[in-house]
């Protein structure tokens, strides 16, 4: 839909082709096969909120007259069918001289472009583990210059993102550090890597550098130290998972390989993830597409059309894969593409668990996922599609958890994600569409915030999709969501519940097609044209219901630019934001965000903001990674934290013949990813006085 001249909204402006923020173009090749780079693959014509609005004399009036009150930040209200409290009304602006809130009261990093890990004042580091370290017996020490398959698959992986401790015991001081490894940037692994001739072992080394690790960890001095344990694991794409759930044994999920079609290799592109309250781990499989060569070899219509849904396009693929095994080639195998996509399920107390596909929670780019149990003990997970313009989903189980972590209370609890009702959300604002104006500027209430529904998909063998059995919904939830009119939002990644005051936390990174000519004008929930800096969306929701309220807790970027909102907080006082990317939560309920391409020009880095109280909005940076890189995986404990740092030096006309950083070793190494921790130099609590 295009810009109507009385409907108040900015102009729409052509789409040129460009790389996301400030990200560089090898990163965005390697990572995600250049998606900023082509038109996004949701081309449906679901209604924009603007038209929902203006379809309407009054959206106020007409939920008064209907009986449903439309909830603001701060509404004592409750929607229909909620026993969620309210959202809080928004914060007053500091005073000077006020205490900071319990866990935030450090000194803010400013920003920079060092090449190393800056940290707050008062505040040490040390690296935990890095790419090649040993993680199984055997694992022989890391030679960049003599690298192997058979080493690469006992050492830690390549790009680690998400990161996680279970803890092994009450004390704190011993657990299993799960890690995922997200993909691999060739040109940065291997001296003299020719694009267009890769050898088949540097092939198998990228396919071992996949996947996730686990590491036993002990806590000695204020780090982690990585030690031998039977616990210890690689995950790789030649590790077999078994796919579970309504659609396990599709027709559309057997190959020559596995005629049964339950039965997959490996996992790749991993992304964010979770804990799950049963000690389990959720990992997801994002950017799958880039890897599958030959998609323009299927001329089949439906089939074709499913593909570019997905992304997958082209003839050979970047990493040319499928030179060495036929799997990746859509034109010998065309339902191979159909196996990843989903949420992951690893066990780390058992390292000889098979690890879990769940369809029940839909195919797509999933950023990752995480668990809430209802006040029912029913499961509800949420996740989001890590697209320009696609969606926010949940399931809900039909079982309920039952407690503990012992190893039948999990093989009961990772059956709960196979059997229930996934949704997909709608969003809707309160504000008068002419409001919003694409600029940022705050609509006359003094908030962005609205009302949602979760629209059922599916539920076990149940289509609730016109034109859609349970079958497809789960393998092309796309085109399912696509159907039904979910909201399209700009790049939802990382979402969370927040273990303190319950409400959910999404960050959208960014999207600058938002406003762009035949793409999605603005709406409230993502309020700016071409959006470069993303925003923090704040969910108030009915866990096992439909109903949901949500404003916008902050929209990112420069504090000077009318167009940024921190919460109601003084914006003088604030940290420089940009794409927020992974949320976590410190024991206090405080939010904390790392970003990944922050289009301020500054370094990615770390940040802390309460979501509640007299400083809500009150971002502040506590690190930044080295130049090149991007801030993952936040793990944040009362006596330290942990962060991955992802692909260090990759910068444009870099390579592994051209390092642009040297990090973490110093001198004249190469980089490498690699998981740090920061913690106290008096031993105190992170963030306290």
């Amino acid at each position: 839909m295009s810009s109507r001249p009385d409907s108040g909204r900015v102009i729409p402006l052509p789409l040129l082709p460009h790389h996301s923020a400030n990200r560089s173009s090898v990163t965005c090749k390697y990572r995600c096969g250049n998606a900023c780079a082509h038109e996004a693959p949701n081309t449906s014509d679901n209604a924009y909120f603007g038209d929902i609005v203006e379809s309407v004399l009054s959206r106020r009036g007409a939920l008064k007259a209907s009986g449903v009150l439309a909830l603001t930040v701060g509404g004592a209200a409750a929607l229909a069918g909620t026993a969620t409290a309210a959202t809080p009304a928004p914060a007053p602006l500091a005073r000077p001289g006020q205490d900071n809130v319990p866990g935030t009261d450090y000194t803010p990093v400013a920003p920079n472009t060092e090449d190393r890990v800056v940290i707050s004042e008062g505040y040490e580091q040390g690296i935990v583990i890095r790419w090649g370290d040993p993680v199984l017996p055997g694992a022989p020490e890391f030679d960049f210059n003599n690298q192997t398959a058979a080493a690469q698959e006992k050492q830690f992986g390549y790009n680690n993102d998400f990161a996680e401790l279970v803890p092994l015991d009450g004390s704190g001081k011993r657990g299993l550090l799960v890690v995922n490894h997200e993909y691999t940037t060739e040109t940065h692994m291997f001296v003299g890597y020719d694009e267009n001739n890769p050898t088949e072992e540097q092939v198998r080394i990228a396919w071992a550098a996949h996947g996730l690790s686990v590491v036993y960890v002990e806590q000695q001095g204020g780090g982690l130290k990585p030690l031998p344990s039977k616990y210890n694991r690689r995950i790789t794409l030649s590790t077999p998972f078994e796919l579970r759930g309504p659609a396990a044994g599709s027709e559309h999920l057997k190959t020559s390989a596995d005629p049964t079609g339950t039965k997959v290799l490996g996992t790749q592109n991993n992304c964010a993830g979770s804990m799950t309250p049963w000690g389990t781990i959720l990992s997801g499989e994002e950017n799958f597409n880039q890897y599958f060569a030959n998609a323009d070899s299927v001329t089949e219509p439906t089939a074709k059309k499913r593909l570019a849904r997905y992304g997958l396009k082209g003839t050979a693929s970047t990493r040319k894969w499928e030179r060495f095994d036929k799997r990746w080639d859509l034109a010998k195998e065309p339902n191979e593409a159909n196996r990843f996509g989903w949420v992951v399920e690893i066990d780390p107390h058992d390292p000889n668990s098979t690890p879990v596909k769940h369809t029940a929670l839909g195919r797509f780019k999933h950023e990752g996922a995480a668990v809430k149990i209802a006040d029912d003990g029913r499961v509800v997970v949420y996740s989001g599609d890590d697209e320009r313009f696609d969606y926010i989903y949940k399931f809900v189980s039909n079982g309920k958890v039952k407690p503990g972590n012992s190893a039948y209370a999990r093989r009961h609890n990772m059956s709960l994600l196979d059997d229930g009702t996934l949704y997909v959300a709608k969003f809707s604002g309160n504000s008068p569409a002419g409001e919003i104006d694409g600029t940022g500027k705050l609509p006359s209430d003094g908030h962005f915030d609205g009302t949602g529904e979760w629209i059922p998909l599916a539920s076990g063998k149940k289509s609730f999709v016109p034109g859609f059995t349970a079958e497809e919904v789960y393998l092309f939830t796309r085109l399912a969501a696509d159907e039904v009119g979910a909201t399209k939002m700009d790049r939802p990644e990382d979402i969370e519940p927040n273990p303190v005051n319950g409400r959910i936390y999404c960050a959208l990174t960014n999207n600058s097609n938002r406003g762009s000519t035949g793409n999605a004008a603005p709406d409230e929930a993502n309020p700016r044209v071409g959006n470069k800096h993303g925003h923090i969306l704040e969910i108030d929701d009915d866990a096992v219901g439909t109903k949901l309220r949500w404003n916008l807790l902050l929209v990112c970027g420069d504090p000077n630019d009318a167009g940024t909102y921190f919460g109601g907080f003084d914006k003088s006082q604030v940290s420089p934001i940009s794409c927020p990317d992974n949320v976590a939560f410190d024991r206090h309920g405080n939010l904390w965000i790392s970003t990944d391409g922050n289009a301020l020009k500054s370094n990615d880095g770390l940040f802390s903001v309460p979501v509640d109280g007299p400083e809500r909005g009150h971002v502040k940076q506590f690190l930044t990674v080295p130049h090149g890189a991007e801030t993952c995986g936040p793990v944040i404990r009362d006596k330290f934290v942990t962060v991955c740092v992802q692909h260090p030096g990759e910068l444009d006309g870099a390579s592994a013949d051209k390092p642009a950083s040297h990090w973490p070793d110093g001198g004249n190494s190469q980089p490498r990813p690699s998981v740090v921790a920061v913690w106290r130099k008096d031993g105190g609590e992170i963030g306290g006085s």
